[in-house]
């Protein structure tokens, strides 16, 4: 053990000491079973739909049971920090309303009293109880170079041992005092190591909320925990920072993917040494993606739905995309009405342990079964709102025509069974709406063009003139769809397939190719809702014009 003036020496002065931290983060005052809950991402890229996953679940277990969900930025790896992350953050929780009880982001201002709620704010913490288990030799300086590092790594597999920094393989583990001097005294740079008392082979288990026992390999490396001391800020590694700020936020269960799982001993080798409570792990399957007959991790190289931006750029219903990922979660809430599935808690105890497939197919369906549910009023605030930010022209329409726009919406949806379901993300609207709008609709003015089929364009001319000629807007549907009868008796159409089919050669097409040419005239499309409930919306004149666009 390193005598205490040396190991002081090696820390600012003004560092607190553990009993001041103990007393400045007391226990939370709950009632017995409420969970405290964290999330901590990571600012090294776009926040992955995985991490919305566990935030969720990790609120939902905090929340259902009168507890704290807590959002701490883990930003110890500085190099890798991605610039603007911290407004990902807050874009993507208040989106989808995972804004955290207690943090700095996603927030009017830092909320809790567990704070600094970024981890490059508490690096004073850190060195604190690195400090205090260098004082109890249960951790020391080591001044290995990266080539020494690399030699020892070659050695251990030429005589197929197991790699790591660990026994006679750790050369600065029982160095002596003059040595540390003698290396302090040359300037050369040090990482602080914790001193594991694990053995090679030996095996450790746990219970795991979520997988109940979990047994591997225990521990036997002297990880790294508190970084060079060359690096302008001295910042500890994930695994030391986890168990100082789970101890000291309190936290009683981390919720967390499986590819921690096998870092649990050495965070159980970690919290023992510094005297802490263990936490409560549950480590979920991760989200996964068919690609042809096999599962993979859904990859944030790969995969355009792994990023949370893909679903708020398309404008996936909030409500839609949660339901959605609780169906995930728990199965069970998969089968029942939505507003049910959101307000059921989650349990732990109905979570699958392969990980669930992200099928945005799937959710397409979802969310156009949610938006059908919406009143007109409803579904253009939704879009109004994603346009804000992602289609602006959108909202200059909307706002210029806000009678047209709910007609629109109306068309097909109000007092009917099975109403229209075209309209999956917000940003369909202008391909599924837009040709209601003058301002977006492009007027069809070649008779010749592809969506009148093989009609001669001469014929697609004299019908549409004559329909503008001749419009009535008045009556009902069936009074309506006569005048396009008429219109298909007049120009010589079959009015039904059956006579078509008799004589070919007699007739230019049958009724349905006359009404297309008032569809794609109107709509733009050989497919559009109901053509009489269209033209309701966008009135007589507004129909006119169009069809007489084709006399230009």
């Amino acid at each position: 053990m390193l005598d205490r003036a040396l190991v002081d020496g090696l820390f600012p002065d003004d560092l607190p000491e553990p009993a001041e931290l103990e007393e400045r983060y007391p226990p939370r005052d709950l009632s017995d079973g409420a969970l405290v809950t964290r999330f901590g991402p990571s600012p090294t890229g776009f926040v992955h739909v995985g991490g919305l996953y566990t935030a969720m679940v990790s609120r939902d277990l905090a929340h259902s049971t009168g507890g704290v969900y807590v959002l701490r930025i883990e930003d110890t790896d500085q190099s890798r920090e991605v610039a603007g992350a911290d407004e990902q953050f807050r874009r993507a929780f208040e989106a989808f309303d995972l804004v955290p009880d207690e943090g700095d982001v996603a927030l009017d201002e830092p909320r809790g009293d567990y704070g600094p709620y970024h981890q490059s704010q508490r690096a004073a913490i850190y060195q604190t109880y690195v400090r205090e288990l260098m004082r109890q030799g249960k951790a020391y300086p080591d001044f290995a170079s990266k080539e020494e590092l690399a030699q020892i790594s070659d050695a251990q597999r030429t005589l197929k041992l197991p790699t790591g920094y660990y026994g006679r393989w750790a050369p600065w583990r029982d160095a002596s005092e003059d040595d540390v001097r003698a290396a302090l005294d040359a300037g050369s740079p040090w990482v602080a190591r914790f001193r594991s008392d694990g053995v090679v082979g030996e095996r450790f288990a746990f219970s795991d909320r979520l997988r109940g026992r979990v047994e591997m390999e225990d521990n036997h490396n002297d990880v790294v925990i508190l970084k060079s001391s060359d690096s302008p800020v001295r910042l500890p590694t994930y695994h030391f920072a986890h168990a100082v700020d789970d101890h000291l936020m309190r936290t009683t269960l981390v919720v967390r993917t499986e590819e921690w799982l096998s870092s649990v001993p050495v965070h159980r080798q970690l919290f023992a040494a510094l005297g802490f409570d263990p936490v409560d792990y549950a480590h979920l399957a991760p989200l996964m993606k068919q690609e042809g007959g096999s599962k993979r991790k859904l990859s944030k190289r790969k995969d355009a739905e792994a990023s949370v931006d893909f679903y708020l750029e398309a404008g996936f219903p909030v409500p839609a995309v949660q339901y959605y990922l609780r169906g995930l979660a728990n199965p069970r809430l998969a089968e029942v009405p939505l507003p049910e599935a959101l307000a059921t808690p989650l349990r732990l105890d109905e979570f699958g342990l392969a990980g669930p497939l992200v099928d945005t197919v799937k959710l397409r369906d979802i969310a156009a079964d949610h938006v059908a549910t919406l009143s007109g009023p409803e579904v253009l605030a939704g879009v109004r709102a994603w346009a804000a930010e992602y289609d602006p022209e959108i909202v200059k329409v909307l706002d210029a025509n806000p009678e047209l726009a709910l007609a629109a919406i109306d068309v097909e949806r109000v007092g009917v069974e099975n109403p229209r379901k075209d309209l999956a993300t917000w940003s369909d609207f202008r391909d599924a709406y837009g040709f209601f709008f003058p301002e977006l609709f492009t007027d069809v003015t070649d008779p010749g063009d592809d969506r009148f089929g093989e009609l001669d364009p001469e014929l697609v001319r004299t019908v549409a003139a004559d329909l503008a000629d001749t419009y009535v807007h008045e009556g009902d549907q069936p009074t309506w769809f006569q005048q396009i009868r008429d219109l298909a008796n007049r120009h010589g159409f079959a009015p039904n397939p059956k006579t078509y089919k008799k004589d070919p050669d007699a007739y230019p097409g049958m009724l349905r190719d006359a009404a297309n040419v008032a569809r794609v005239a109107i709509t733009g499309a050989q497919r559009s809702p109901d053509l009489y409930e269209v033209t309701r919306a966008l009135g007589a004149e507004e129909v006119v014009r169009r069809l007489r666009a084709l006399q230009r």
